[in-house]
């Protein structure tokens, strides 16, 4: 096989380069060099909304797939540009999307057959909107544009890929990073009640393997897969192991969605993976099961990023990173609601935790 990797130096792309290599594969990657090189790849430079750029691009081709991870931060007219040019250097386009593009997320359990948001192959930037209660998103609106680009271009040689949350060694946004940080500070932590509701993250690893096995599908049609962890895990299991592999003699003080919600706390950023919505972990994947998808336990992927971050592992900058994360402060507050006393933090002696204790 003979591939293209839009990004391909950093997290699910870097994970998508390293997986086809170990299969042997010719692997292009095409990104603006701000994070580096992957040895062994053939680098491109370039940036995916000139169209010269792009058509230098394509006479590198043939390629037997391309391999989109680097279109969340581009308007649907930009990935529309990028699959009409490449359109003829390739015979496949395995695009990553989100399961933000349906129109009940996060409000109602998920299929592939679920409706998706409506957006033109060619809107700019400004189509979409952000419901009142976060919901639709403007960023759904956008990457269902992106799809209907490459759908347009590829038709039934696409496929679409649609993640709720993915984590594992390097993660840029800073969701398991900031829970495992937490849980080596230690003394009680505030915890979104109930403790049984089970979560549905994927690694990136098993994403990657996915992404790797549907670019070399080319003797079948495309379709869009659903990609959630398919047995997931508690949030008391995922906190204890977040526990158990950081040392921490710390412990979970579970707090309802009133009083989370009471005292302001954000959903889905100052308690990351927490979101009150019943849809948000009502994805089915058994089509992506059904295909191939393979998921590690996820405290096996809890295990790795925490190896991971003390290799000194460091995630590309990217400013979501600074969302992530309930203030100290206002933990003790709620902890103090709680009936509890937040005791003293220990120090951390790696500089990497220090900067995202912040």
């Amino acid at each position: 096989m003979r591939i293209l990797v839009m990004g391909g130096t950093w997290f699910l792309g870097r994970a998508i380069v390293d997986d086809a290599l170990r299969r042997g594969w010719e692997v292009t990657t095409f990104n603006r060099g701000r994070s580096g090189a992957v040895e062994g790849s053939d680098t491109v430079r370039g940036d995916r909304t000139s169209a010269d750029d792009l058509k230098r691009l394509a006479s590198r081709g043939p390629w037997d797939a391309v391999i989109d991870t680097s279109s969340s931060e581009f308007p649907p007219r930009d990935v529309l540009l990028a699959t009409d040019l490449l359109r003829p250097a390739a015979a496949r386009w395995v695009h990553v999307s989100t399961v933000s593009v349906y129109e009940g997320w996060p409000h109602h359990p998920l299929t592939e057959d679920s409706p998706l948001l409506e957006c033109p192959s060619d809107a700019d930037e400004s189509f979409g909107h952000t419901g009142a209660d976060g919901s639709p998103t403007k960023y759904g609106f956008q990457k269902a544009g992106g799809e209907a680009a490459v759908r347009a271009a590829f038709g039934d040689d696409a496929v679409f890929l649609r993640p709720g949350v993915i984590l594992g060694p390097g993660e840029y946004v800073g969701r398991l990073p900031w829970w495992l940080t937490r849980a080596q500070r230690g003394g009680p932590i505030v915890a979104p009640a109930p403790a049984t509701q089970m979560i549905q993250p994927v690694d990136v690893r098993d994403v990657a393997a996915f992404a790797v096995d549907q670019a070399a599908g080319t003797d079948r049609p495309g379709q869009a897969f659903n990609i959630a962890h398919p047995e997931g895990i508690s949030w008391a299991g995922f906190i204890a192991e977040c526990l158990a592999v950081t040392g921490s003699t710390g412990s979970p003080v579970w707090a309802d969605a009133a009083t989370l919600t009471a005292h302001g706390v954000k959903q889905w950023t100052e308690l990351p993976l927490w979101r009150t919505h019943p849809g948000v972990w009502s994805v089915d994947a058994s089509r992506a099961a059904a295909a191939g998808l393979r998921c590690r336990p996820l405290a096996d992927t809890i295990a790795d990023t925490w190896a991971w971050m003390q290799a000194d592992g460091r995630p590309v900058e990217h400013p979501r990173w600074d969302e992530h994360g309930v203030d100290p402060a206002k933990e003790a507050q709620i902890l103090a609601a709680l009936g509890q006393e937040m005791t003293a933090l220990p120090k951390v002696a790696s500089t990497w935790q220090t900067r995202n204790l912040q």
